[in-house]
């Protein structure tokens, strides 16, 4: 595998139940790369996540660079917040040492005292930073993040997707990420793969999310801008 090359997917094929998911998919990513995965719902995409993490059987290659550590944030678990478990029970399901825990804490902004806290007394906003901290232990290289709480706030105006570019200057992270935000994808994507079981486009946004692309992806009518810069 060449140097930056952290993942290389050939020709996958995921059947669920006897459905084809996800039919002949090809990508590649490098290291520093955003790769947004657009698509409507049921088109596969956090199926994809999960492939690329080896927890669903498929047909292809997934080639990733030996010794990358992968991190995945998944999409909202709502019934862990009827679990009485404190912060520090949910770390502890990872094993990780108590230094590790609160520098994956930190990393998201909250101090050591917040380990007490239960999750179900959390609102989504905070659980979202919980997830992210979860997802950091490890000090994965790759982040899989599985469709961000759409205008979860962090703090003020900076929204998951600020706070995610931050991250990942910060810990030069690699991201895999879901997500229907079309704004976030000019944004914040050096990527993205069109998504509708079959691959519908692949490559830069701004090449590739053309009104054709994006109609051929939703169906019908699709409000279509351009991201100014």
């Amino acid at each position: 595998m060449e140097n930056d090359l952290i993942l290389r997917v050939r020709n996958l094929c995921v059947t669920l139940d006897h459905q084809s998911v996800i039919e002949d998919l090809s990508f590649e990513v490098t290291k520093g790369d955003v790769l947004t995965i657009l698509g409507p719902n049921g088109a596969g995409k956090s199926v994809l996540l999960k492939t690329l993490l080896g927890l669903l059987p498929y047909r292809g290659v997934i080639e990733w660079a030996k010794g990358i550590k992968t991190g995945y944030v998944p999409q909202r678990l709502p019934f862990i917040k009827d679990i009485p478990l404190s912060i520090k029970d949910f770390f502890m399901l990872k094993k990780p040492s108590q230094k590790e825990t609160v520098e994956s804490l930190s990393s998201v902004g909250y101090g050591e005292d917040f380990l007490q806290k239960k999750i179900g007394d959390l609102s989504s906003g905070q659980f979202q930073r919980i997830l992210i901290a979860w997802g950091l232990v490890g000090k994965p290289q790759v982040l899989l993040f599985d469709e961000p709480t759409t205008g979860v706030d962090i703090s003020g105006e900076e929204t998951i997707y600020n706070f995610l570019a931050t991250l990942k200057e910060e810990r030069a992270l690699t991201i895999l990420l879901v997500t229907h935000d079309l704004s976030v994808v000019y944004k914040f994507s050096t990527d993205v793969i069109c998504l509708n079981k079959q691959p519908i486009c692949y490559g830069p946004p701004q090449e590739v999310l053309t009104p054709e692309s994006l109609q051929r992806l939703y169906g019908g009518e699709v409000k279509y801008y351009q991201h100014k810069h």
